[in-house]
């Protein structure tokens, strides 16, 4: 397992809790609003080693505990779960972010994590425009965290041209029964494809999809 860069102090990526947040290289999906795409594209060496992580992790120890794995899409690395467990061992707290598109990988890794957000990215019928080769197995991931025990969220970054008030509507059918939804604005700034360096959704617009969205999950939250 390597990673390709490690922010050691997070106030927002792990709810309620200080973070170190681990970025793993490589995704299987290329969203024209990512902010994220050097590590997505790009030669990311020299990638960091797990050891180096671990002995990181453990010299902050006493300060942060929680750990977020993230990317880039940290489930196309096979050695995932094998890292997720020797965290685990160690005592910390462990938070994975995930596209859902890879179930079978992100079911090895439920064992070792706290906490799981999945990307609900738009409706089904446009993932392919994201790259996604097989979307339907996002339904699988849902249905994964859904009828478990781990705690869970599912959140949609609000770019123009994927979410509106239909596509919410379909994210919501989707999800139907889950106990949270989060809404999230995304950074308009050195996206993937430059077209989407521009406006982002209102406050209000954001709050809008909310509402649409409180018809289906117990909980909705925006971050904004």
């Amino acid at each position: 397992m390597k990673f390709s860069g490690i922010q050691r102090t997070s106030l927002i990526d792990y709810p309620d809790n200080i973070s170190t947040v681990l970025f793993t290289a490589g995704c299987n999906l290329r969203c024209p609003y990512c902010h994220n795409w050097r590590i997505v594209i790009e030669d990311t060496e020299p990638l960091i080693s797990d050891d180096d992580v671990v002995a990181d992790l453990e010299l902050r120890k006493k300060f942060i505990n929680h750990v977020v794995i993230t990317g880039g899409e940290p489930t196309l690395h096979e050695d995932l779960p094998r890292f997720l467990f020797r965290l685990k061992n160690l005592g910390f707290k462990l938070k994975l972010d995930s596209n859902g598109l890879l179930p079978e990988k992100l079911q090895e890794c439920l064992p070792y994590v706290d906490y799981v957000a999945i990307d609900v990215k738009t409706s089904i019928e446009q993932y392919p425009d994201l790259g996604a080769i097989k979307p339907k197995e996002l339904i699988k991931s849902i249905d994964l965290l859904r009828g478990g025990v781990i705690n869970y969220e599912f959140r949609c970054t609000v770019a123009p041209g994927f979410v509106n008030e239909d596509t919410v509507r379909k994210m919501g059918e989707m999800v139907k029964g889950a106990k949270t939804f989060v809404f999230q604005q995304y950074r308009p700034e050195d996206t993937l494809d430059p077209a989407f360096t521009k406006a982002t959704y209102s406050r209000e617009e954001i709050d809008h999809f909310a509402d649409l969205m409180k018809k289906y999950v117990e909980e909705v939250k925006t971050r904004i």
